[in-house]
């Protein structure tokens, strides 16, 4: 559940998050970065209501896929509460990755236990923020959705910003 972003600069970051979703936002992937600019990014295996949920689909990735590489939602959970309890963690889509979240929480019937506010809030110029955003995505060869390339954009402008 484990990648790096290259911070070489000694500073703490903010922690980030994204979730990628599919139909119905049911939760298919979870990232979130560390102070140190670790992400920790893993696929979430399907909890057995939203298999027979004919509303939700599972976006690019097969059941047999999650099922098999994914984490249980407890274990994607207790892991997020061991690094961020009582935290507030910033999202590029906070409004999506709540509804995203409230999903994994309602399966191990638990409350939340961090906060989510949109990633643009950290800076003065947030217009500005969303077209580098959006731009950086091009600029790195990612790929928009996806969790980890969210981060990838969201740990890089953060240092961008700070180096100016």
């Amino acid at each position: 559940m484990n990648d790096s972003f290259d911070d070489e600069s000694g500073i703490e970051l903010p922690g980030f998050i994204a979730l990628e979703s599919g139909e119905g936002s049911v939760p298919v992937a979870i990232g979130w970065s560390l102070p140190d600019g670790r992400i920790k990014h893993t696929l979430i295996q399907p909890d057995e209501s939203w298999l027979h949920d004919a509303s939700l689909s599972f976006g690019d990735y097969a059941i047999d896929e999650l099922s098999s590489l994914g984490a249980s939602v407890s274990d994607v959970l207790r892991e997020l509460e061991t690094d961020y309890y009582g935290s507030t963690l910033y999202s590029s889509h906070p409004d999506d990755d709540a509804v995203a979240l409230e999903r994994l929480f309602e399966v191990v019937r638990g409350n939340p236990f961090i906060e989510l506010s949109g990633a643009a809030s950290l800076y003065a110029e947030r217009e500005e923020w969303h077209l580098q955003y959006g731009e950086l995505f091009s600029e790195l060869g990612l790929e928009p959705g996806r969790a980890e390339h969210e981060l990838q954009v969201m740990l890089t402008l953060h240092v961008r910003w700070l180096d100016e």
